[in-house]
């Protein structure tokens, strides 16, 4: 597997939830950069050494409302 994309949103409570596209793997944080660190910990838990993606790609998602 050459690469590995989570789908990241902010979370209703706050912070973020993140979920791969195709695989069975989520993580939460409170901020970007715990986000990021839970994220390597998913992909090497769920992952051996020599089968894990070469790259993880976070896609940020954000839905805003504009009243009109």
């Amino acid at each position: 597997m050459k690469e590995l994309v989570f789908l990241v949103e902010d979370a209703p409570e706050g912070g973020y939830t993140a979920r791969v596209l195709g695989a069975a793997i989520f993580t939460e944080a409170d901020d970007w950069d715990a986000l990021q660190v839970n994220v390597r910990d998913a992909v090497d838990v769920h992952f051996e050494h020599d089968a894990r993606p070469a790259v993880v790609r976070l896609h940020h998602v954000r839905d805003t409302l504009i009243a009109l």
